[in-house]
Formats: C-alpha cells, sequence, structure tokens
C-alpha cells in the first residue's frame, strides 16, 4: 500500500520545488537548450521518476506502472485521433482534393494572412469543438503550408490559434470534467469560463496575423482579425452562458468564419499578401486527374471537385454531430461502474482496474482512481477513423491506397510516438506519486494573491497532461477548497482552472510533437517551442490579471 504524502520532506516549499524539478528541466531543455522533445521528455520522465522513489517514497513496481498507465492511455487519447486525422488528410492529398480546398479558401480572400484566420482560427476552432485531441493542431498546420507558410511557422500559427476553443473543446469535455470532479454544475463553469475565454479570443487572431506577417500584417489586415475574434468571442459568451457550453464553440468556429466570408465582399487589405502561386500544368502523355487537381484547371474547380474536397470535413461534423444525439451517445457511452452496452452484439468498449495501481491512496485515504476505460466504438478516434473510411469512397480512394497512406501516416510521426507516450508516462507518475497533488496545495497557500495564480495552477495541468480536461481533474477539487478558504466564488476559481489552461496547449510536448509531426519537422520541437512561448506566458499574463480582478469588486459583478 501507497499512500501519497504531499509533504515528505517536512517543507511544502522544499517538496513542491522537488516537484517541480520534472516540469523545469522539460521546458529549460526544450526552449533554452533546443533538445529534440523525445529526450528531454524522456529526461523529464527520468526525473520524475527520482523524485517519486526518493522523495515521495513510492514502491519502484508502482512507479514504473503508474509510467506505464499513463502510456497506454496516451494510445488511445492522443495518438489514436492525431492518426486518423492526419490519415483523413493525406487521403485528400493523394486524390488531389486538398489543392481543391486550398483553392477554395482563397475564395474567401487572395490575402494569406485573412486566409490563416480562416483556417487556424475558425476552421480549427470547429474541430477543437468537434474533437479536440490533437487533430486541430495537426490538420491546420499542414493547410496552412499548403497557402504558403514555412513549416515552423505554420506550426506555430495552428498551436496558437488552438487556444481560444481549448475550453470548451470536444463538446464542452473539460467544463463537464470540472463539474463532475467538483460536484458543481457544469453550467455554471460554463458561464464562468465564457466570461474569460471570450475576451481572451478577441486577441488571438491579432496575434496570428502579427506572426503571420508582423506589424505590417496588423496595420493591413487588422479588420479582420477584429471580426473574426469579436463574433468569435461573442458567439462564445452568449452561448455558454445562455444555450449551451457544449455547443458554443461550434457556433462562434461558423459565425466568425461567416463574417470574414461576409467582410470579404466589402473590403480588401490594402496591399495583399498572396498565396505562392501554384505551378503552370506541363503536357504529358498520360492524363493525371490528382495532378490536374493539384496544380488547378484553366477553366477552375468543378463544383463536383470542391463537394468533394470539403466532403471529408463534413462527414467528420456530420458524423461527431450524430454521436451526440442523445440515443447513440448514451448507446455507445462506457462509463465505470455502470454495464457496457452492445452494438450488434458486440460490446462498445471495456472498463478495468489498471493492476497494480488499486492499492495507491490519496492524501485522504481514498484510493486514487486508475481505471482503465477502453471505449474503442465510441472513442473520437475511432469516430475519426470511420470518417476516413467513408472519406475513401467520398473521393474514389482504393482500399490498398487508403492503407499504404495509412502506414504512411505512422511512419511520418516517428519520434514523436515516442514523445507523446513519454510525457503521458512523466503525467502519470507525477499525479499518482502525488507530485502534481504538492505543486497545487503550494501555490494554493499564497493567500489573497492566490486569485491572481489560479490560471497558473491550470496551465501547470495542461503543461504536463496536454489536456484541459486533465488538468481539471487533477486540480480543479483544489481551486474549489482554496476558493472556500479564501471565501471567494468556488465557479471563479473552478473555471479559471480551464481558462488558464488552454494557453498551456501550444508549450504541451505532446502538442509541440504533433504539430512538427504534422509538417515534417519531427526533432524541431524546441525551435517550436520558443517561438510560441512567449504568447503563451503573454496570454497566461492576462488571464491571471483578468480573474484577479474579477476575485475584487472592480470586475466580481462578472461572476455569476
Amino acid at each position: 500500500m501507497f499512500h501519497q504524502d504531499l509533504d515528505p520532506t517536512g517543507s511544502l516549499t522544499l517538496s513542491a520545488l522537488l516537484a517541480l524539478l520534472p516540469l523545469i528541466a522539460l521546458l529549460v531543455l526544450l526552449g533554452g537548450l533546443r533538445w529534440k522533445a523525445h529526450w528531454a521528455s524522456l529526461v523529464a520522465l527520468v526525473l520524475a521518476i527520482g523524485v517519486a522513489l526518493f522523495t515521495y517514497s513510492m514502491p519502484l513496481a508502482q512507479t514504473l506502472d503508474a509510467g506505464l498507465y499513463g502510456a497506454v492511455l496516451s494510445v488511445l487519447n492522443i495518438l489514436w485521433i492525431t492518426f486518423n486525422a492526419i490519415w483523413i488528410y493525406n487521403l485528400t492529398v493523394k486524390s488531389g482534393h486538398f489543392a481543391v480546398l486550398r483553392r477554395a479558401f482563397a475564395t474567401v480572400s487572395d490575402d494569406r494572412r485573412v486566409q490563416a484566420i480562416v483556417i487556424a482560427f475558425s476552421f480549427g476552432a470547429l474541430l477543437e469543438a468537434l474533437a479536440g485531441g490533437g487533430g486541430p493542431v495537426a490538420i491546420c498546420s499542414v493547410m496552412l503550408i499548403a497557402i504558403g507558410f514555412d513549416p515552423i511557422k505554420a506550426a506555430a500559427l495552428a498551436l496558437i490559434a488552438d487556444t481560444a476553443p481549448v475550453a470548451f473543446g470536444g463538446l464542452g469535455n473539460p467544463i463537464t470534467i470540472l463539474g463532475t470532479a467538483t460536484g458543481l454544475k457544469p453550467e455554471d463553469f460554463g458561464a464562468m469560463a465564457g466570461r474569460q475565454t471570450a475576451i481572451l479570443a478577441i486577441f488571438v487572431p491579432f496575434i496570428l496575423v502579427g506572426v503571420a506577417d508582423g506589424r505590417r500584417g496588423l496595420r493591413q489586415a487588422w479588420p479582420a482579425a477584429l471580426t473574426a475574434g469579436v463574433t468569435f468571442g461573442v458567439c462564445q459568451f452568449v452561448f455558454s452562458n445562455y444555450w449551451s457550453y457544449r455547443l458554443c464553440d461550434i457556433f462562434a468556429a461558423l459565425v466568425s468564419a461567416g463574417a470574414i466570408i461576409l467582410l470579404g465582399r466589402v473590403w480588401r487589405p490594402g496591399e495583399s499578401e498572396t498565396p505562392v502561386a501554384a505551378p503552370v500544368i506541363a503536357g504529358g502523355s498520360v492524363d493525371d486527374p490528382a495532378f490536374e487537381r493539384r496544380v488547378g484547371p484553366p477553366d477552375g474547380d468543378s463544383k463536383a471537385d470542391v463537394v468533394r474536397a470539403f466532403a471529408p470535413y463534413a462527414i467528420v461534423i456530420a458524423l461527431f454531430s450524430l454521436a451526440q444525439i442523445d440515443a447513440v451517445k448514451n448507446r455507445l457511452a462506457v462509463i465505470p461502474g455502470k454495464p457496457v452496452g452492445t452494438v450488434l452484439g458486440v460490446p462498445v468498449g471495456h472498463v478495468f482496474k489498471w493492476p497494480g495501481l488499486q492499492h495507491i491512496t490519496g492524501p485522504t485515504g481514498k484510493p486514487v482512481a486508475a481505471t482503465y476505460v477502453l471505449n474503442w466504438m465510441g472513442a473520437t478516434g475511432t469516430l475519426l477513423f470511420v470518417s476516413g473510411l467513408l472519406t475513401l469512397a467520398a473521393l474514389r480512394i482504393s482500399p490498398l491506397t487508403g492503407l499504404k497512406a495509412y502506414a504512411e501516416t505512422i511512419r511520418q510521426f516517428g519520434w514523436a510516438i515516442f514523445t507523446i507516450l513519454c510525457v503521458f508516462a512523466l503525467s502519470y507518475v507525477m499525479n499518482l506519486s502525488g507530485q502534481i497533488s504538492t505543486l497545487g496545495v503550494w501555490l494554493a497557500k499564497a493567500g489573497g494573491f492566490f486569485a491572481f495564480l489560479s490560471p497558473v495552477v491550470g496551465w501547470f495541468g495542461v503543461t504536463i497532461t496536454g489536456t484541459d480536461a486533465g488538468s481539471n481533474a487533477l486540480f480543479g477539487n483544489l481551486q474549489v477548497t482554496a476558493a472556500h478558504q479564501l471565501n471567494v466564488s468556488p465557479v471563479l476559481f473552478g473555471a479559471a482552472n480551464t481558462s488558464g489552461g488552454v494557453m498551456a496547449k501550444m508549450i504541451s510536448p505532446q502538442n509541440l510533437a504533433v504539430g512538427t509531426a504534422a509538417v515534417g519537422i519531427v526533432g524541431a520541437e524546441g525551435t517550436l517551442f520558443r517561438r510560441v512561448f512567449g504568447w503563451s506566458a503573454l496570454l497566461l499574463l492576462l488571464m491571471c490579471v483578468l480573474v484577479w480582478l474579477q476575485s475584487t469588486p472592480v470586475l466580481g459583478w462578472m461572476v455569476p
């Protein structure tokens, strides 16, 4: 039996500093020394194991078992999602329809900066709202390359854009998890998060334009950034507060994209920055329809090709929307402690307690949650896989070509797979040994200043776990407990955890690994980290100030 001791050294500050060591090492190796993510994450994992063994006195077998548990979780929660998302993209490339999609986006505007907003911000938010995981970063990165951005900048833009919708991503899953972890109404957390992230969303398109083209971009394309940010933020606020936090990102994404399309009818940047032109078709002895679609027919794309180009993403939207119908959702749900349903006599999943971890108890003496939920039929990655199979038919791609494309997709990730396995192992070693809880309790000792630090707790959680939902599961109760101690609204601090966490999505090692793998620069995670860390820190600072003001009479009226 291993009982978590949140202060194993007798000094909470010293214990917290030791618990912080793996995270500091990870950030320094990535950002300071520009190590490749797989080596940086491996070193951080070894340090976390060392701290668990020699500071927290966690038995070796349970320490290694916790790491294995985390690594296995990453297969379904990250890798299965990302492989299938990129596979769908690769299928559109092989058929030549991705070039048609690129030209369709160009009809919104011939300016690359405006296209970047539509693709990374609006379309990326739609993907995040439906699927979450690494899909938005992976898909949007390669789409941005297609309109002329270099790989590093494309990945950076996709990572930065993925901040605005994350709190409500996966149909509001982080908010739902926060409600489950704290026992409070998720609708209240959703409403409060909408009063925080909606403000943040206004600034994100401006950052995208600045990263894409510097001061010139801000000077010339600010109307598009303002339109996208304001419409997205207003929709996110209205839907999270007055309708459904689960659907707010879907409508915010669609409305912001529609607003930019309408803006394009009456406004164009003073000096347009156009994408790199496609090469002219050369003569050939054999017709190649895919090649002709890739370079563009002289009389424009046919309606059939345009429909097929959008078909894969329409399929994704339709399938995920269908999966949210209560009858379907309940049929596919796999919930610990409840009977597992079947479809055509086949179980939709399997639930079991992870062997070897059932003897770990938390600070309160209750056993920690170490249940593996294999919801293989209703998993996000499975829905994307089915979408890929339907894409084969829609784009008239043979099964053999599809199989080859899948093998190429897996090879494309290479070391990124190892990185993701290591980081998930790291997060669960830190979690089950008590290191993460030590950090949270230490920050909560800041007293009234904790209102400022509350988003930082969520930021740490997402940096380690890679997901806002994971951070909420870890620190949701801590935030609510600190709020009660400080006589502050628990809804405010709980929402601050999820709102602060979104800024860490762009620097979490697994998302960096997904981004570099998608654009073919595996090993450049350190360089990418340096590109986005400053924006992560700046947006986090803004969120800290906002939450602190919301805890005072200045903006206290914003708390429901």
